[in-house]
């Protein structure tokens, strides 16, 4: 992920919802328009523009889905075709019918599909490609005075009229009933994007397909999968054996099956693989590191986190080609118009390494290191382009000094510095990034700031800046629960295609927005997220021993030794890892086994597990060595357990703020009558029953306090109040233990 954390720091903020009632049968008509803010319906995103002409139409049993014969098998007319998003995939019968399913689900009514689209009724659906120059490749114009009538040139419009549709029937009383209204809508971007880290964190395909069709609901047309970073390679293919691990990574039958359902829902599933940074597990199996051969660079040549293999050895014949050869395998599997190579954060020290020096002597055609990286960008992009496709890189290279290279034009440059309002790389199109990083680990901490987002961010519609997208990074979450990132990105994502779609002002608050979303939910027919199920039977639901254990298979170490430590969960499904500077240092002085040592803030360990309701138990041994004004042992945007609560330097728990952010203080903190000893372990045990919330020290009851939390299971630890110590044999319970349970669990380890 381009985010290292000796760089630039981001903006960052969060997102919200646009509330509008159903319009009353004989409302006054109203318009809205890319230049003014009134409320519009009741749709995600808002219509560039909506006259709403009062009353309603309504859908029956006798309710038609009307296609013209002559462009059934149709995708697109001149007119509605494009290089961005995309050509479309789905011809309008497929679509119509697709309709006829979603139309049932939303209202119990099962249309008709039928080419009689001369004797269109009241409450028919009439489906029309038509040449309309100013609709683009994805713009639709929606009339629904009688019929419902969706035109567009290409079936990516008509799908998103059928969006809008969809989403008034859903909002609607008894869902058979549309307001009146006209409306001419396109998006002010092409490209409105997500994108998920699929190097570092292996994403099931049940949760890709479900996030390809909430992104389509949203007329979000780009999934971006990193399938590549340092810690692991998420695509195989036997023409590369060792580098992918088959039982976390997709291999072509998986990317098919996305690429169909991606497809009848218009939304383009672009690939991306970094290098030449970010590369270690490509080093590795193929020993092309700078720090592989004779002469090698050395930690004094990259980020002092990190090991020069974490760079693909752009020196190197055999390095080059054999990611040429990745990059050409993998291309061919895709058919979205861009595929990333990544290129980014390539550490300037590099140009003091031997081997670069004497690589650059010796070619005629590369004086610096920007040189180097900027022909190594032009090489892969050469390969990129013989499968008609651009290639996107994150921006940096343009930092570095390249006298001789320059990249080429056609790249496109994924911007994550600058505030996504504007273009900032002369000479190339670009993606906006920067301000949408959701990065939930407290090393990072980036969340992105909604209501920033909502109410200030004006997307840019500059030809050379193609779209905006929503970017999650899973450091030190290569573990997490699918959900736990569906959970941080749902708000942000429908903000990032609310503004993306309709760049003009928003016409209420981020709050309303987020009711508006909450009220429409998600789109017909699409299964519920699964319920872990509770362990409710005694037995531990986590554990942690913090014993040495190794890597799963299909994660790599990323960075030196001693960093991003593994956290085996014995118990669970709940792995974790410190994070990739300030590490926890193992200890054998333990409870039993091994404990990790913490002596920073920033000394933390990332589980993303989504919290858990009331009821529920954990404990954990603690030696503590120093006092500091609030240490944390559990966190999340639930709030914590606090080993020293702020202000009192007691034991406690705090509940989340009515406000947004983490912040030490505040009147949800809750404190017990007991401060932990210096230089003793000590086991200590929260309790909670929902409103209520006891403490044990050593299997002894402390105290009672009549208010709970959801078990925070973010991480260990935030980025401000880490905790000073030895930690051991952390385990939680999905049910509250009883006195008898506690002490029993006290006994177990005999100190």
């Amino acid at each position: 992920m381009p985010i290292l954390p000796l760089l630039t720091a981001l903006v960052i903020g969060s997102i919200s919802p646009v509330a509008v009632a159903n319009e009353p049968p004989d409302e006054p008509a109203s318009s809205t328009s890319a230049t003014t803010a009134a409320p519009g319906p009741p749709v995600v995103p808002r219509p560039t523009e909506w006259t709403g002409l009062g009353g309603h139409t309504q859908l029956s049993a006798k309710t038609r889905i009307l296609v013209d014969p002559r462009s059934r098998s149709t995708t697109a007319l001149p007119t509605g075709r494009a290089e961005l998003p995309g050509p479309a995939r789905q011809s309008v019968q497929d679509l119509a019918k697709q309709l006829r399913t979603e139309v049932t689900q939303v209202s119990g009514v099962t249309p008709t599909v039928s080419s009689d689209i001369r004797h269109a009724r009241t409450g028919d659906i009439v489906l029309t490609l038509t040449e309309h120059g100013a609709l683009g490749a994805e713009g639709y114009r929606f009339e629904s005075t009688d019929a419902v009538r969706i035109e567009a040139a290409s079936t990516h419009g008509l799908f998103y009229g059928t969006r809008t549709l969809l989403q008034l029937l859903r909002t609607a009383p008894g869902h058979l009933t549309v307001p009146k209204a006209v409306s001419t809508d396109r998006p002010a971007q092409p490209v409105r994007m997500t994108m998920l880290d699929a190097g570092r964190k292996y994403w099931q395909p049940e949760y890709l397909e479900k996030l390809v069709r909430r992104m389509a609901d949203q007329k979000l047309n780009t999934l971006f999968l990193q399938f590549s970073d340092s810690e692991g390679f998420r695509l195989f293919s036997p023409e590369f054996p060792g580098l992918a691990d088959p039982a976390h990574s997709y291999d072509r039958a998986d990317i098919e099956r996305l690429k169909r359902v991606a497809a009848r829902y218009h939304v383009q599933v672009m690939p991306g693989i970094d290098v030449p940074g970010h590369a270690t597990v490509i080093t590795d199996a193929f020993k092309i590191g700078f720090g592989d051969g004779p002469d090698p660079c050395t930690r004094a040549h990259t980020h002092s986190h990190l090991t020069p293999n974490w760079m693909v050895d752009l020196t190197s014949e055999k390095a080059v080609a054999t990611t040429r050869r990745i990059v050409d395998e993998f291309a061919g599997w895709f058919d979205a118009p861009l595929f990333s190579i990544g290129a980014d954060e390539l550490p300037g020290q590099l140009a003091n390494c031997p081997r670069v020096k004497n690589h650059l002597a010796a070619d005629r055609d590369t004086s610096t290191l920007g040189d180097l990286l900027n022909g190594y960008i032009n090489t892969l992009d050469d390969v990129v382009a013989g499968h008609g496709k651009r290639t996107a890189i994150y921006n940096g290279s343009e930092h570095l000094a390249a006298p001789q290279q320059q990249v080429h034009a056609p790249v496109v440059f994924l911007t994550w510095e600058g505030t996504g309002t504007e273009p900032v790389i002369p000479g190339h199109d670009e993606i906006a990034i920067g301000p949408f990083y959701d990065t939930p680990n407290n090393y990072h901490h980036l969340y992105p700031d909604e209501p920033w987002m909502y109410d200030s961010w004006v997307p840019s519609t500059a030809p050379d800046l193609l779209g905006s997208g929503l970017m999650n990074w899973a450091d030190y979450n290569f573990w997490a629960d699918d959900g736990y990132f569906e959970q941080q990105m749902a708000t942000a994502r429908a903000i990032m295609a609310d503004r993306s779609w309709n760049a003009s002002a928003t016409p209420d608050t981020v709050q309303d927005f987020r009711t508006l979303v909450a009220r429409l939910g998600d789109p017909p027919g699409l299964r519920p997220d699964p319920v872990t199920p509770r362990v409710d039977d005694g037995r531990p639901s986590h554990h942690w021993t913090f014993d040495q254990a190794p890597y799963p298979s299909g994660w790599t170490w990323a960075g030196s030794p001693g960093n991003t430590i593994f956290a085996e969960d014995t118990a669970g499904n709940l792995p974790g890892t410190s994070y990739i500077i300030n590490n926890p240092t193992p200890v054998p002085d333990a409870v039993s086994g091994q404990a990790w040592r913490f002596d920073s803030d920033r000394d933390g360990v990332g589980f993303g597990g989504l919290d858990l309701t009331e009821p529920w138990t954990v404990s954990g041994w603690v030696r503590t060595t120093g006092r500091t004004s609030d240490q944390v042992l559990l966190s999340s945007k639930a709030g914590a357990l606090k080993l020293q609560q702020w202000g009192t330097g007691k034991v406690g728990f705090t509940l989340p703020l009515a406000v947004a952010g983490e912040t030490p203080s505040g009147a949800a903190d809750h404190s017990f009558d007991y401060t932990l000893p210096l230089n003793q372990w000590v086991q200590l045990t929260w309790v909670t029953e929902p409103g209520r919330t006891t403490l044990y020290a050593n299997g002894e009851r402390v105290g009672t306090i009549d208010a709970s939390i959801a078990l925070p299971l973010r991480s260990i630890g935030t980025e401000k109040a880490g905790l000073r110590g030895d930690l051991d044999e952390v385990t939680t319970w999905d049910e509250a233990l009883s006195p008898e349970q506690v002490r029993a669990d006290y006994a177990h380890y005999d100190r």
